[in-house]
């Protein structure tokens, strides 16, 4: 893929190099738009795996290192139609600010990305990026949380309580807390795996709505598996399918387009499968994710 917007990105390090204070004025001069209607659903473009050391994409270990090649896919992304926002870290969010391309869109701040991956302490994902403090203030939409749950690991529940804090600060706000819980654990190489069987996703589910003081402005985001009717009959709360890495995108889209018709699933909030497709081809690829988000059912 070629990268456009060359000056763009030698802007940014201008900018940062000699007037940061720029970040926070493209923030409160951003033009901000409202959550969905009813009967509305969502496309969220991703972004907040590198903060994590997640650079993998398929069998590309660097995929997303290029910080120049992964703003140019955003950019790309977030111009075409029918894509509502962006969920990203502290500095891809305020770079998409400099650049001017979170107009009129949603934006929302990860927040815990402390629990890097392949790390003996992956999961304890500490709060390292946003808080909902700096959300409001940077007028954000919400934030994002990862809620691993592994019951054999004392990690577990400090992560709890730091994601229900953050739910609590969040609903304080009216602002949304986007809560993505796994239940987890670990592999007998060390290696951290997300059990995604249908009673995994639902024992996750209801841990994780039941965080934090209220849960009036708490979503959820979770995988597309198996018996989907099941797992979306666990919760009352608002749901977006998070994309992964699909080893088979085509199989993916199937995946999103039978659980798209299910109450409750407003939409998808997906990265990599849309960002670094097999042919890179950004644009066809988020243009077919959100053909399937705005398919109108019967």
């Amino acid at each position: 893929m070629t990268l456009p917007r060359a000056a763009g990105y030698a802007r940014l390090t201008h900018i940062r190099a000699t007037k940061p204070e720029e970040i926070a004025e493209a923030a409160a001069r951003r033009q901000r738009r409202g959550m969905p209607g009813e009967g509305e659903r969502l496309l969220i473009i991703a972004a907040d795996h590198p903060a994590r050391g997640a650079l993998a994409v398929r069998d590309r270990p660097l995929a997303m290192a290029s910080r120049a090649d992964l703003l140019a896919r955003l950019q790309t992304a977030l111009a075409r139609p029918g894509v509502d926002g962006i969920l990203a870290a502290p500095d891809v969010l305020e770079d998409l600010l400099l650049l001017g391309a979170l107009e009129g869109k949603l934006a929302f701040g990860s927040m815990n990305r402390g629990g890097l991956q392949g790390s003996v302490f992956e999961l304890d994902d500490r709060f390292t990026g946003f808080d909902a403090a700096s959300i409001d203030t940077m007028r954000l939409d919400g934030g994002k949380m990862l809620c691993r749950i592994d019951p054999g690991d004392h990690a577990t529940v400090a992560t709890l309580e730091s994601c229900a804090r953050a739910v609590t600060d969040l609903a304080r706000r009216r602002l949304v807390a986007m809560v993505e819980p796994f239940w987890s654990l670990r592999s007998e190489t060390g290696a951290v795996r997300n059990d995604l069987s249908p009673d995994a996703v639902i024992r996750a589910i209801s841990v994780a709505q039941a965080l934090g003081v209220t849960s009036a402005y708490t979503w959820l985001k979770i995988p597309a598996v198996a018996e989907m009717e099941r797992v979306m009959a666990a919760t009352t709360l608002p749901a977006l399918l998070l994309g992964g890495d699909p080893p088979d995108i085509d199989a993916a889209y199937a995946d999103w387009d039978r659980a798209l018709g299910l109450p409750g699933v407003r939409g998808l909030v997906v990265g990599r499968a849309l960002l670094y497709p097999p042919d890179d081809d950004v644009a066809t690829a988020v243009d077919g994710a959100a053909a399937l988000v705005r398919e109108v059912r019967a």
